[in-house]
């Protein structure tokens, strides 16, 4: 014989398979006055929960479930002169396992500095902050180098450019990013940062090396945001130029990757908010009489989605496909 346990009339029997039926229902269902021992089904969260008094309910009995994530670092900053900041390291993955009533610590990175204003004097870009979210972590972008070498990160920084040196783009981190473009020893030409896809291109005579462009795996992840381009994350960015008579700047990597300065003494562009793009790197003219600096890398990003009907809290919950979304812009807590 079964006992039922309802919430409205009491206490029943029922001569049917063995079993206990206890109150069910979600998490914004629990009753708003109850007593120290209320046990009940928390639907939202698939788990058994016990009132513990001072407004907390305590997980006691859970059923894990799957989520696939997206973490993206911020991108690294541009060089006054020249080279292109990396994009921020990229991670995905499908399937982990989260337990429900565990917070989740979040922390998008953010973009770094770019190399300070000056008048021929070169400063270096600053790497790009670090994004975690469920123990995982991407890495920082490398900054763009000025009369120097890039800088590792996620995505390497592109090298500077200066007389007769050609500065060396440097490494990403593997499965995350790629390296950064090496500078040219001829008019000044910078490197680009590297992305999320693809290496950052090596400046060639008078033409400003290219940010690598950022990875298009996840466009299905961009449907439910309105972070990313066309679907792309994590663009290195656009290599300056010495504005020697008709140079061209470096474009920036697609998926937020800023371009090198456009004019003769302009900064570098900045990377896009929330894609992870490294940032461009200035551009100086022949006279050298204008304040120049790198631009500052785009800030991280996190999604973790799911399948079904909202179960988690945190960051901002959308729907699309079936699918439920929580996109992080800013560090909080995600709770399974």
């Amino acid at each position: 014989m079964a006992i039922i346990l309802n919430g409205d009339t009491g206490i029943a029997a029922q001569t049917t398979t063995e079993s206990l039926n206890i109150p069910t229902g979600t998490t914004a269902q629990r009753p708003a006055s109850p007593v120290v021992g209320a046990t009940r089904w928390n639907t939202t969260t698939s788990s058994m929960e016990v009132y513990i008094g001072s407004s907390i309910w305590q997980t006691i009995a859970s059923t894990t479930y799957a989520v696939d994530y997206l973490i993206v670092a911020g991108g690294g900053g541009g060089a006054n002169l020249f080279g292109g900041g990396g994009a921020g390291g990229v991670r995905n993955a499908s399937s982990v396992s989260v337990s429900p009533g565990t917070a989740y610590t979040i922390t998008i990175g953010a973009g770094g500095a770019g190399g300070a204003s000056a008048v021929g004097t070169p400063f270096n870009g600053v790497n790009g902050s670090d994004s975690t979210a469920l123990g995982v972590t991407s890495t920082g972008g490398g900054y763009g180098g000025a009369q120097a070498n890039g800088n590792a990160g996620g995505s390497g920084g592109g090298g500077g450019a200066w007389a007769a040196v050609a500065y060396a783009g440097a490494a990403g981190t593997a499965g995350q990013g790629f390296a950064g473009g090496n500078g040219t020893n001829t008019d000044g030409a910078g490197g680009g940062g590297g992305g999320a896809g693809a290496v950052g291109v090596s400046g060639s005579g008078t033409i400003g090396g290219a940010g690598g462009v950022g990875t298009v795996a996840y466009s299905t992840w961009a449907s439910a945001t309105s972070t990313g381009v066309g679907g792309y994350y994590a663009g290195g960015g656009g290599a300056g130029i010495f504005s020697a008579g008709g140079t061209v700047p470096g474009a920036g990597g697609t998926g937020g990757g800023g371009s090198g300065g456009a004019l003769a003494n302009s900064n570098g562009g900045n990377g896009t908010a929330n894609t992870g793009g490294g940032a461009g790197g200035g551009t100086r003219s022949v006279s050298g009489s204008t304040l120049v600096a790198g631009g500052s890398g785009g800030s991280g990003l996190v999604i973790i989605r799911y399948t079904g009907t909202q179960r988690g809290t945190g960051g901002t919950v959308t729907s699309s496909g079936g699918l439920t979304y929580h996109t992080f812009t800013s560090s909080g807590t995600y709770t399974a």
